[in-house]
C-alpha cells in the first residue's frame, strides 16, 4: 500500500514549511534513510529522510511552495500503484490517511462502453480511452476542449493536443517567453541546445534590435523561501514593536590589550583565534545579568525576565540571515565562547545548524564591524526586547585628561522595544556595557 509523505512539524510553533527542493523525481526509487526533500522554517533548512522504501509515486508541491504542517505532500509505494491526483489535505491520523489511499486504490465500477465518465467532484467529462491517454502523457483534461456530446473529451482530442505539441519546435520556457514578447517565429530558428532545443541565446539575435540608448532591462528573481521568512519576521517586528535606538562610543584600547594578551593562550587551547565578537558576547552577558529588564521577552500580555542569558549571533549566509544561539554565556570563558561562536558560525554558513541551535535566545548581537559601518539601527529579533548593533573599530581623536589622543573607538547601537523597556533602563544597560568594555579585565575575575 502506498505510504503518505507529510510536511513534518519540527517545533511547537511551526505552522507551515517552505519546500526548498526535492531530491527525487516521480518514478525514482528511494531507500529508507535517503534524503527525500528539503524544507525551511524559522530560518533553518532541514533535509527530511525517507521512512519507507519504494518508488516516489507523486509530488503534490513544487519548490518555494509553503505547505501547512501534516499536509500530505506526496506518496511512496510500489511502481504502478494508484494515488490521488491532488493532495488529500491535512491528515489527522494514519488511519484517515490510509483510508484515503484505499479509496483511491479501489476497483472502479463498470460503466457502459462509450458512456461519459463523471463524478460528484465535477471532473471533466471524458471517455475512458481519453482519460487513459491523457494520464499516460501527463495532460490535464480541464485544459482540453472536448469535441464530443456536451463537450465530452474524446481520444481524438487528446491525440490532437499531442500532435500539436510535437509539431512545435523544442525550446526552453525562457526562450518561448522571449520569442512571444519579441514576436519571433521559433520555426525559423535553429536550436543550439541539447537535441537541437532552442535556448535564450538563440532567440535574442533574432529579436528586433533594441535602441542603443534604451536602459537595460531590470533583473528580476523570485524571492527565495528563506528571504520570504526573513521579510515576514522583520516586517512583523518593525510594525509591532516601537523601536528606539540609543548609541554610545566605546574606547576599545583595553579590549585590544586584553585580546593581544589572550590571543596566544586561547589559540593554544582551542586552535582558534579570539575575536572581538567573543569579548562583546561575554561583556554583554555580564551587563545583562546586572540589568535583567533588558534580558527579557514579550509573551502575550506578559514581560518575561529570563533567569538565563542565551545570546543570538546574527550570521550572514548566502541568500539571507540566520541567528544561531550560544547558550548559558555567563558560565563560559572566552576560550569556550570562541569555540562556540566559530562552530555555530560555520554550521550556519554550511547550512548544517540543528533546530535547537536556533531557538531560546534572550538577546541578540549583530556585528557589522568588518564593514565600513559606524552605527546602524538593528531590528529586534522578537520575542526579545533588545538587540545590540556593533560598528567598526576606528582610530579617532578624543580628549583624554584634557589632552588630545588617538584612540580606537567603536560605536554601539542598542535598539529596544519601548513596550517593555523604558529609555532610562536601556541607557543604564548601554552605559554598563560601555564601562565593562573600557575595563574588560574584570571579565576575567
Amino acid at each position: 500500500m502506498a505510504k503518505e509523505i507529510f510536511m513534518p512539524k519540527l517545533s511547537s510553533t511551526m505552522e507551515v514549511g517552505t519546500l526548498l527542493q526535492w531530491f527525487k523525481e516521480e518514478g525514482e526509487s528511494i531507500d529508507i534513510g535517503e534524503p527525500l526533500f528539503e524544507i525551511m522554517t524559522d530560518k533553518i533548512n532541514i533535509e527530511v529522510e525517507a521512512y519507507d522504501a519504494g518508488v516516489l509515486l507523486k509530488k503534490y508541491y513544487e519548490v518555494d511552495d509553503q505547505v501547512p504542517v501534516n499536509q500530505i505532500i506526496g506518496y511512496i509505494g510500489e511502481e504502478g500503484e494508484q494515488v490521488p491526483d491532488s493532495s488529500p489535505g491535512i491528515s489527522g491520523s494514519e488511519e484517515s490517511a490510509a483510508a484515503a489511499v484505499e479509496t483511491e486504490n479501489a476497483e472502479p465500477q463498470a460503466v457502459p462502453v462509450g458512456a461519459d465518465v463523471a463524478d460528484s467532484t465535477e471532473k471533466p467529462r471524458a471517455t475512458p480511452a481519453a482519460r487513459k491517454l491523457a494520464r499516460v502523457n501527463d495532460l490535464t483534461l480541464k485544459t482540453i476542449a472536448g469535441s464530443g456530446p456536451n463537450g465530452r473529451v474524446q481520444k481524438r482530442d487528446i491525440v490532437a493536443v499531442i500532435e500539436n505539441a510535437l509539431a512545435q519546435p523544442k525550446a526552453t520556457p525562457l526562450a518561448r517567453k522571449i520569442a512571444a514578447a519579441e514576436q519571433v517565429d521559433l520555426t525559423t530558428i535553429a536550436g543550439s541546445g541539447a537535441n537541437g532545443k532552442i535556448v535564450k541565446s538563440d532567440v535574442i539575435p533574432a529579436a528586433a534590435p533594441a535602441s542603443a540608448t534604451a536602459a537595460p532591462a531590470p533583473k528580476r528573481k523570485k524571492m527565495s523561501g528563506m528571504r520570504k521568512v526573513i521579510s515576514e519576521r522583520m516586517a512583523q517586528s518593525a510594525y509591532t514593536a516601537p523601536h528606539v535606538t540609543l548609541t554610545t562610543d566605546v574606547d576599545m584600547t583595553k579590549v585590544k590589550e586584553l585580546r593581544a594578551t589572550l590571543l596566544p593562550i586561547v589559540e593554544k587551547q582551542t586552535g582558534l583565534r579570539l575575536s572581538y565578537t567573543e569579548v562583546l558576547i561575554k561583556a554583554s552577558a555580564a551587563a545583562l545579568e546586572r540589568h535583567p529588564e533588558v534580558n527579557a521577552s514579550i509573551e502575550g500580555d506578559e514581560i518575561v525576565e529570563h533567569g538565563h542569558v542565551h545570546i543570538g549571533l546574527a550570521v550572514a549566509v548566502p541568500g539571507g540571515l540566520m541567528v544561531p544561539v550560544i547558550k548559558d554565556v555567563p558560565a563560559k570563558g572566552l576560550a569556550q565562547l570562541t569555540q562556540d561562536a566559530k562552530e555555530i558560525g560555520k554550521r550556519a554558513r554550511d547550512n548544517k545548524l540543528l533546530p535547537d541551535q536556533l531557538k531560546g535566545s534572550t538577546f541578540t548581537i549583530s556585528n557589522l564591524g568588518m564593514y565600513a559601518i559606524d552605527a546602524f539601527t538593528p531590528i529586534i529579533n522578537q520575542p526579545e526586547t533588545a538587540i545590540l548593533g556593533v560598528g567598526r573599530i576606528q582610530d579617532k581623536p578624543v580628549a583624554v585628561n584634557g589632552a588630545l589622543e588617538i584612540r580606537p573607538m567603536m560605536t554601539l547601537s542598542l535598539s529596544f522595544d519601548h513596550r517593555a523597556v523604558d529609555g532610562a533602563p536601556a541607557a543604564a544597560f548601554l552605559t554598563e556595557l560601555k564601562q565593562i568594555l573600557e575595563n574588560p579585565f574584570e571579565l576575567l575575575v
